[in-house]
């Protein structure tokens, strides 16, 4: 039976999606923490829903950056 690899999500190493990986999807910590930091700065966003963003938007403070 042949393992699944997949390709680590931050810098494309081959990772095989098993125990022996646990930082899979990532091929190691290091990728692991700067795909959380790409989260965290906001450079990776999930769209939200633009009818539900006009509605409320009135409702959050605007952010300067």
């Amino acid at each position: 039976m042949s393992s699944t690899v997949v390709e680590c999500p931050a810098c494309g190493a081959p990772v095989e999606w098993s125990v022996k990986s646990p930082n899979r999807p990532f091929c190691s910590g290091r990728c692991k923490l700067i795909d959380l930091g790409a989260w965290a700065s906001e450079e990776h966003a999930i769209p939200g829903n633009e009818l539900e963003d006009d509605l409320f938007s009135d409702d959050i403070p605007s952010r300067s950056h």
